[in-house]
């Protein structure tokens, strides 16, 4: 057998694996389709596959869109390393650095310990948390909520904008891209708590966002923008409106619910696991040398 034949044999039979293993719903989330929904969830302006890596790219803005993630990468080592190569020379071209996002949760196992050979920068380590949604269990939406599904909601949008501004050029009309690329639950609070948003002098004090993605043959709910006023924090109000987020994307079909925690931040970290979250995983970032920084996200 060729090399070439034997490159597609062993493609074929990692697709055929991983679509056999496809789980019967959310709850299950195997590696290769939790990795697929957590792309969707905060969805890039721009992918290209390259060699089982999904590469992605939103002018700059946030490492989660624009990081390379293994998808179907190769696991022997000769291979890895091609790829990582390629990926190297295809953004060295347009005169940037290389950024991994390296899931424990899904290989190929060699990945972070060819990348710190290679000199990149361990950064941004995050634990990812999930929740298997039951309409029935799940607490009731905020009452003074307002709660907008589907598109993306552009009052919803200026009031994120408001609770958390991003740096960069471009930021603001990128942020608006990503968010409006996935289908999603918006919810809203305002400091005259009325629910009706139809009161100007209504400061928006909190804002969340759940992403409808698929995930295997269920629908997930990827929940981030996850932002409270500073000067009303410790209110409750990241938990009313994470408890919305999960109330209203269970009504809509989700079964599971994802979202992702940096490591260290103690506070959210207790919301979640109060909410009955716990952990799926956990990943981090390989930033080559000189690499600029990443607004996070």
């Amino acid at each position: 057998m060729s090399p070439q034949s034997r490159r597609t044999s062993s493609q074929a039979h990692r697709r055929s694996a991983r679509h056999s293993a496809r789980p019967a719903s959310g709850r299950a989330l195997g590696g290769y389709h939790l990795v697929e929904a957590l792309i969707a969830g905060w969805r890039p302006l721009q992918r290209l596959d390259v060699d089982g890596f999904a590469l992605l790219r939103s002018r700059g803005i946030t490492r989660r869109a624009n990081s390379a993630v293994a998808v179907d990468a190769p696991s022997d080592e000769a291979s890895l390393l091609a790829a990582v190569e390629r990926i190297e020379g295809l953004l060295a071209m347009t005169g940037e650095r290389a950024c991994f996002r390296v899931l424990d949760v899904h290989g190929p196992e060699a990945l972070d310990g060819l990348l710190a050979a290679r000199g990149y920068d361990a950064t941004g380590h995050s634990t990812l948390l999930e929740l298997p949604l039951d309409r029935a269990r799940t607490a009731a939406p905020h009452p003074s909520a307002e709660i907008r599904t589907g598109a993306l909601d552009e009052d919803w949008f200026e009031a994120a904008w408001s609770l958390a501004p991003r740096d960069g050029d471009d930021a603001r009309a990128t942020m608006h891209d990503i968010l409006a690329g996935t289908p999603s639950v918006q919810v809203l609070l305002r400091s005259n708590g009325n629910g009706n948003g139809d009161d100007d002098d209504g400061a928006p004090i909190a804002v969340g966002r759940a992403a409808l993605v698929e995930a295997g043959r269920g629908t997930a709910a990827i929940l981030n923008m996850i932002a409270v006023d500073p000067q009303r924090r410790r209110e409750g109000l990241g938990r009313a409106v994470s408890q919305t987020l999960l109330a209203i994307a269970a009504v809509q079909g989700a079964d599971l619910a994802l979202l992702e925690v940096e490591q260290g931040n103690a506070p959210a970290a207790a919301l979640y696991q109060g909410l009955g979250f716990h952990p799926r995983g956990s990943y981090h970032y390989r930033k080559q040398a000189g690499a600029p920084p990443t607004p996070d996200s």
